[in-house]
């Protein structure tokens, strides 16, 4: 099994533990990965909002540059997922527009067909390697964790554009994974919701507000630590949520934050602090201790 693999801004900069426990986890699953050389970032939903052309000859021309390789991509990213999705829609629903696409496109050799396909990790674990394959790779009972999932934005709607009518599973994917490792996938009304990462440089008073209701709500219903298969979630809650637990009254930042790899690693029997969970700003040492307490 051997993807195009778009790892996205903050797993190659600013948590590049996230990056290293993926590497890790995908070589025990037995998935091949060439990394894009030379692919932009997918504007975060952001660069939409201003210029959605820009954004989209940025995204279709990463899924060009995937063509050219002849794979599918993966993703390690919910927002990237999301973003890619989205122009990928537009462009396949519009001959036109992706004619208009290619034109820009041409500047660089590239050209698009429309066909490639994009998948977020968590939806390979789910659909390609399957959920038996997968628990049958974990050496490490979790059955006495309680983990929160925390999706986020944009890899649930639009459903239309993330395939979630063909694929529905995917709408609880996070949930069904969780479970896989004998855990208990926490229930609470954020789990869908906005991190807040889109707003934090405009209002981070707003910002800092969903953080804290998340991460606080995550654990008043009995979460261990938070999962999230998104890096930018990640960044949020885990860096911001000292601040905004604080700010909010909401008690002391208390909740892991982990990025899906990490989980699927630790069930593995991977050293956490070779997946990287001792790098986190949130003080992971307690939850680590944990995890040797608990399952012994």
């Amino acid at each position: 099994m051997k993807f195009a693999f778009y790892p996205g801004c903050v797993a190659r900069g600013a948590a590049p533990e996230l990056y290293k426990s993926t590497m890790l986890v995908v070589d025990k699953l037995g998935i091949e990965l060439e990394e894009i050389e030379k692919a932009a970032c997918t504007g975060a939903g952001v660069l939409q909002e201003k210029n959605q052309k820009l954004g989209d000859v940025l995204n279709i021309r990463t899924l060009a540059l995937a063509e050219q390789m002849g794979l599918s991509v993966m993703t390690i990213c919910s927002t990237c997922q999301g973003v890619i999705s989205q122009a990928n829609h537009r462009v396949v629903n519009n001959p036109e527009y992706l004619e208009e696409i290619n034109k820009e496109l041409e500047k660089e050799g590239l050209h698009y067909s429309g066909k490639t396909e994009v998948k977020h990790l968590l939806w390979i674990l789910l659909e390609d390697i399957g959920i038996q394959k997968l628990q049958d790779m974990f050496s490490i009972d979790l059955s006495s964790f309680n983990f929160a999932p925390f999706y986020g934005c944009y890899l649930i709607r639009p459903s239309d554009a993330l395939g979630i009518t063909e694929n529905p599973k995917r709408k609880h994917s996070l949930d069904i994974v969780i479970e896989s490792t004998g855990a208990l996938a926490t229930d609470y009304a954020g789990k869908t919701r906005c991190c807040g990462f889109p707003i934090l440089l405009i209002n981070q008073k707003n910002s800092l507000k969903m953080v804290a209701k998340h991460t606080g709500d995550a654990k008043d219903n009995g979460a261990d630590a938070m999962v999230t298969p998104c890096p930018l979630c990640h960044l949020n809650l885990d860096g911001y949520q000292a601040k905004a637990r604080r700010q909010n009254k909401r008690g002391k930042a208390d909740l892991p934050i982990l990025h899906l790899p990490q989980l699927i690693g630790m069930a593995m029997g991977l050293d956490p602090k070779e997946l990287g969970i001792n790098k986190h700003l949130v003080s992971t040492a307690n939850f680590i201790k944990s995890i040797k307490t608990k399952v012994s």
